[in-house]
């Protein structure tokens, strides 16, 4: 039920859509009933069963009451248009007027149906449109550690599959909860007015249908929650396949993906199955006892008839029958939209766990700007751990302005971990990050990471074209000024020997493009973001010899006048480093500058022997 409630808080947004809904679907329904109520007089007037009404009945709320004074309305018709001549002239005429009445009353019901299904168009689409904002916000704002206990195609799958399921399943869903309750009371209503002793009889056999399809219903919301999990575990197989193509091509590996893919999908598909049978079986249950409902009208109300109890009669019967056949439809339809609410609420809980999920890092209540970077970045006894064991321990380091540190050392030292903790990508467990002797948790982070560039070992570039690509995230910059970026990166020849030049699409993650030209390409995006620190990470580790040289240089221009945290495996990139840290098992082996480590003969000179420059 929460979860149903937080989803009705979307709604909120589109409070006028909902209520012309919902108004025009009482309208509908009114009209609905009333064009139902017209077989009455049909049957019981028209053709001779009931004597004309000469005298008006004093006008009280209650459906006896309206039914004798349409019945005295229908009379005066009757009488004024009868003659000699034409014996059955005014019953014609009456006969007409209401088979107006009955078109008229259908027109309105379907006009006023149309009107309702109109405006919950903008309810629906709107409610999806904000979920899905407030989801890829989410997405935005959740921290990287987050997305490393979970899998990138499940994520996918609930900002997609997910969320269209609430579209089909609850917010169609949500037009049948205003509309057919309203649909029920009213025609149950006239029911009870007609015959409250038959109305009884009937009503003791539906709340045993209703049980069961809340059955049902509990059922479906478990098939569809193991579902969806499915689907969320094939997106991510999909986009493993997606991203390995060249390795499994290489291993031959495509008969081994097929098998998983294959045994994952039929997985899913008996599941759907499940989903569907039980979705299926509630219209089956419900108009199974419908029926048996309509046999006990059609019994009970014959014998009340014969027995001429009450004075019902035949006419009361037809037109109780065709009353209650109105009631069946929106019974029906509402097991069925409470059926689909609880299979979509399974993908409310989905979607949920990412909206719900603790964000961890965020600006604390001050915390203030920070427009510029004066003296030094200091790591204060910083110790993390993702969950295990310690990453780091006990690390202090300082960084002065315009400086150079290098960080070296075996895989799995922490290097980049490090490094990470200075613009929170992760927040420090213990001891603290200084800039200006300000921490950076005090810091606002759109503040912080303004005065940070980073280029990693991956190139990460977006299907756009090189020049969005350069200037990503930064708009306003000219042409002119993305050009002299890209000179300086090493980048603008190769670019104008480009089809569309600055303007060419280079494919998702820049697969158009070569290693060292990807490199430079980020490199330009950090030179044209001009941050006075700067973070590279393994920036030239898996490029070729020509390709490094030139992203060097591009690395070299980058790197003067910066303070600048260099992450490194081959240690000929970093000998002039003002500082170079060695990390192992997540603390400081040693420290000092490049000639100086290879005289103490420890950990770095080990290192550098194995790297073939001994």
């Amino acid at each position: 039920m929460k979860n149903y409630l937080n989803l009705l808080g979307y709604v909120k947004n589109y409070k006028p859509y909902a209520v012309l809904n919902i108004v025009f679907n009482i309208l509908s329904a009114l009209f609905g009933v009333f064009s139902i109520t017209l077989v009455i007089p049909f049957i019981g007037f028209l053709f001779g069963k009931d004597a004309l009404v000469t005298s008006a009945p004093a006008l009280a709320f209650n459906l006896q009451n309206l039914k004798q004074n349409f019945y005295f309305f229908i009379s005066e018709i009757v009488r004024d248009n009868t003659s000699s001549v034409e014996p059955n002239a005014g019953k014609i005429k009456a006969l007409l007027l209401l088979c107006g009445a009955f078109l008229i009353a259908l027109f309105l019901k379907n006009l006023f149906r149309y009107l309702a299904l109109y405006y919950i168009a903008f309810m629906r689409n709107g409610v999806i449109k904000d979920i899905r904002n407030d989801m890829y916000n989410k997405i935005l704002a959740l921290p990287l550690q987050y997305y490393s206990n979970e899998r990138k195609g499940d994520i996918m799958s609930r900002i997609s599959n997910d969320v269209m399921e609430i579209e089909w399943s609850i917010l169609s869903a949500l037009e049948f909860v205003f509309r057919e309750p309203f649909t029920i009371v009213l025609t149950l209503a006239i029911l009870i007015g007609l015959s409250p002793q038959l109305t009884l009889t009937v009503f003791i056999v539906l709340p045993i249908a209703g049980l069961l399809i809340g059955l049902l219903g509990s059922s479906l919301r478990r098939s569809s929650a193991k579902a969806q999990g499915l689907m969320g575990q094939l997106f991510s197989n999909i986009e493993e396949t997606l991203g390995g193509l060249r390795i499994i091509k290489a291993f031959t590996a495509e008969s081994f993906q097929k098998s998983k893919f294959y045994a994952l999908n039929e997985t899913y598909t008996k599941t759907m199955v499940r989903v569907f049978n039980k979705r299926d079986a509630s219209s089956p249950v419900s108009e199974v006892f419908g029926s048996i409902a309509t046999v006990i009208v059609i019994y009970f109300g014959g014998k009340l008839v014969l027995e001429s109890e009450n004075g019902f009669g035949a006419e009361d019967l037809i037109g109780y029958i065709a009353m209650f056949s109105q009631i069946i439809p929106p019974a029906k339809a509402f097991s069925t939209a409470y059926n689909n609410i609880q299979k979509g609420l399974a993908s409310v809980e989905r979607i949920n766990k990412i909206l719900d999920a603790d964000v961890a890092i965020y600006d604390v209540k001050d915390a203030v700007e920070k427009p510029e970077f004066i003296k030094e970045v200091v790591y204060q006894n910083i110790s993390f751990s993702y969950g295990g064991e310690p990453v780091l321990k006990n690390i202090s380091l300082t960084v002065e302005k315009g400086k150079t540190v290098a960080l070296v050392g075996p895989s799995g030292g922490g290097k980049s971990t490090l490094a990470d903790l200075l613009p929170r990508f992760y927040d420090v467990q213990k001891g603290a990050v200084l800039i200006d002797g300000v921490d950076i948790k005090n810091i606002k982070i759109e503040a912080l990471r303004k005065l940070i560039g980073v280029v990693t070992q991956e190139s990460i570039l977006f299907n756009d074209s090189i020049r969005n690509n350069i200037a990503f995230g930064m708009p306003d910059f000219t042409d002119a000024e993305v050009e002299q970026a890209a000179r300086i990166a090493n980048a603008h020849e190769f670019i104008k020997l480009m089809p569309d030049g600055y303007q060419t699409n280079i494919g998702d993650r820049g697969s158009k493009l070569s290693g060292g030209q990807r490199q430079r390409i980020s490199i330009a995006r950090a030179i044209l973001k001009n941050p006075p620190i700067l973070i590279l990470d393994e920036a030239t580790s898996a490029l070729d010899t020509e390709s490094e040289k030139l992203v060097q240089d591009a690395l070299t221009k980058l790197m003067a006048n910066r303070t600048t945290l260099v992450i490194a495996h081959r240690l000929s990139t970093i000998q002039h480093a003002d500082e170079i840290i060695v990390l192992q098992r997540g603390e400081i082996a040693e420290r000092g500058k490049h000639a100086d480590l290879l005289k103490t003969e420890g950990v770095y000179k080990k290192l550098y022997d194995m790297q073939g420059f001994a």
